[in-house]
């Protein structure tokens, strides 16, 4: 347990009120041949982060595994997440480096050509990485493989995460392909704002409004990119795009005008029922409980469901429930 940040003494004693639940925690030193006050303070920091709950009695007892699991992923996602906006604030070193390179360092400017595919990820990664305020992107793929969607999920929850909108533009023929679909709606339901054109062909990225990259040759993406810094150049590049962005309809518009074609069958009684829980956010042993249904049925029913929707998680398959009236 260790990836969550807990110590092996901190593991022990959490294992130990698992096998021994109701239990005092007098003599637990003795068993790990630690100090009393090393004991105390393990138990005391399991206590603070939900994982050992105390009795009126001074009795201690572990959560669930699943809870505990729960409560410490969190906990550590949490912590990872201020480490990453301290270390995204330390952008300004970047300037202070430089001035370290003499008057040999040059800031970008212009245009940049990029020719090869890694070389453009790459610049793509650095302008996703420092983006503060805005992405705007329009996106004339019918498809996403799933190669496509996992490095795109990565950088765009990235930037999600630390409060850069985003704002995009896709083909209307991209939500005939579910997987595509199911990822545009995926960033919807994390804040993004997702626009649907019947026909585009132009391919645009644009990052804090400072740079614009565009493809080489837009019949032909194979023969590289170039990237725009110059002001009025990428204030064009973003005229372009405000001027798609307003002819096209929300990602949520043009969803329900697909339903009922495309939603598939429904779910059953007990399946609807399921769902209600599910999406109320209770916990699996509260849902099983009220429905009188073991958990393991449970959770073969929760499985059933995002299968039905196409969902890659709970919340997920939530928000697609609610867009098809399912809830």
């Amino acid at each position: 347990m260790a990836v969550f940040g807990l110590s092996q003494t901190e593991e022990a004693i959490y294992r130990h009120f698992l096998r021994n639940p109701g239990t005092s925690d007098d003599d637990i030193h003795l068993l790990l041949e630690i100090s009393p006050h090393q004991a105390r303070e393990s138990v005391n920091r399991l206590c603070a982060v939900g994982v050992l709950s105390r009795t009126e009695s001074n009795l201690l007892s572990a959560v669930s595994p699943e809870t505990a699991v729960d409560r410490l992923t969190e906990l550590r996602l949490r912590e990872l997440h201020k480490e990453f906006e301290h270390v995204i604030r330390s952008r300004h070193l970047v300037s202070e480096l430089r001035t370290e390179q003499g008057p040999k360092a040059v800031a970008p400017h212009g245009v940049e050509r990029l020719q090869s595919l890694p070389q453009i990820r790459n610049r793509i990664d650095d302008l996703a990485f420092f983006a503060r305020e805005e992405i705007l992107s329009v996106e004339p793929h019918t498809a996403l493989t799933p190669e496509n969607i996992s490095r795109a999920r990565r950088l765009d929850q990235r930037c999600l995460r630390r409060g850069v909108r985003m704002r995009s533009v896709v083909r209307k023929e991209a939500l005939e392909h579910p997987p595509t679909l199911d990822y545009l709606r995926e960033l919807a339901a994390q804040g993004a704002v997702i626009r649907v054109a019947e026909d585009v062909s132009e391919r645009i990225l644009v990052y804090d409004r400072r740079a614009a990259l565009v493809p080489r040759d837009p019949a032909d993406t194979t023969r590289g990119a170039l990237l725009a810094h110059e002001e009025g150049l990428v204030a064009s590049i973003v005229a372009l795009f405000e001027k798609i962005w307003d002819q096209a309809e929300d990602l949520s518009g043009s969803v329900d005008g697909q339903a009922g074609a495309d939603d598939g069958p429904g779910p059953g009684d007990i399946e609807r029922r399921v769902l209600q829980w599910m999406c109320q956010g209770h916990k699996d042993e509260i849902g099983a409980r009220a429905l009188g249904i073991s958990i393991r049925t449970y959770r073969r029913h929760v499985a059933e469901l995002l299968r039905l929707l196409g969902a890659s998680s709970r919340p997920h398959a939530a928000l697609v429930a609610r867009e098809r009236g399912w809830i």
